[in-house]
């Protein structure tokens, strides 16, 4: 980048380099910038430790780095939460989950929620601040302490009660259940090629590969649902573009009942939903 440099033209220049988008986002992190500032103030100079960093990471991202892991930031139910390597980039589809989670315990009060897999808390955290005085209980799972190191690092910057555990799934979790269980595991295939591709190159791969089929983790979870879910509580859980049909069957499969997919704003079901039948009863416990 030539010198002197200004924003405007370290903008230029690395629109030539990555995705203008990107860029900006870079530059905005970098110069500590909004949006609308970068625009209206585009002759302002960037001091030269600026301009290296933001030279460093615009080659970074060149190589496929992902952007969120370069300014350690990802927005999520219009909150920004801290990822870095070693979680899941929160996806905007994602989303859906949460909406799904939240119409299955619509009218409840003291709800107990519970997150599997929850990466970098996403998913417990929004299901909390949205319940708020609603939510008795939200647990979150994970096996990684690396995950569960910046999911209470974001609770507690965002101020959301959440009951963290470090484990495999359910293990620990015998004799409690639960309103609500959601969960978006990892299902795509092993060895799919997208895995060495792009941005899922530096993602931890056991937050996205789960078997031949991708649906080990998925068939883990559905199996102990029964068992956590009080009666007609909802198992919430995200899939892949094209695994609905195989997590309905999974859910009717397991016994459990109203079993439905829902679609995103392009029409791919994404998310799939079930109940517990009513007849069993629910034996809650509170620890």
């Amino acid at each position: 980048m030539a010198e002197p440099a200004t924003l405007a033209a370290a903008l230029d220049w690395a629109r030539r380099q990555i995705d203008p988008v990107d860029a900006r986002v870079l530059l905005c992190h970098v110069a500590g910038v909004s949006h609308g500032a970068l625009r209206g103030f585009g002759e302002r100079a960037l001091p030269a430790s600026d301009r290296q960093r933001f030279e460093t990471l615009v080659r970074r991202r060149a190589d496929g780095e992902p952007v969120a892991y370069l300014v350690g930031v990802r927005e999520f139910y219009s909150r920004v939460f801290r990822v870095g390597s070693g979680v899941l980039i929160p996806r905007p589809e994602t989303e859906g989950l949460v909406a799904a989670a939240l119409d299955c315990v619509a009218g409840g009060d003291g709800l107990r929620a519970l997150d599997l897999g929850t990466g970098s808390g996403v998913v417990a955290i929004t299901l909390a601040l949205e319940l708020g005085r609603r939510a008795a209980s939200v647990i979150a799972v994970d096996r990684s302490t690396t995950a569960l190191a910046y999911a209470s690092m974001n609770a507690g910057a965002l101020g959301a009660r959440i009951d963290f555990r470090l484990g495999d799934w359910y293990a620990g979790l015998d004799g409690q259940a639960f309103d609500v269980i959601v969960a978006n595991p990892p299902y795509v295939a092993d060895g799919d090629p997208h895995l060495a591709s792009g941005d899922l190159r530096y993602e931890p791969v056991q937050a996205l590969a789960s078997g031949e089929d991708g649906l080990d983790a998925m068939r883990t979870i559905v199996a102990g649902a029964g068992a956590h879910l009080c009666e007609g509580g909802g198992l919430v859980v995200e899939h892949g573009h094209d695994q609905a049909a195989a997590v309905r069957r999974l859910m009717s499969d397991a016994g459990l009942a109203n079993v439905r997919s829902l679609s995103d704003l392009a029409g791919i079901e994404r998310v799939t939903v079930a109940r517990r039948a009513v007849d069993a009863g629910c034996r809650r416990t509170v620890d």
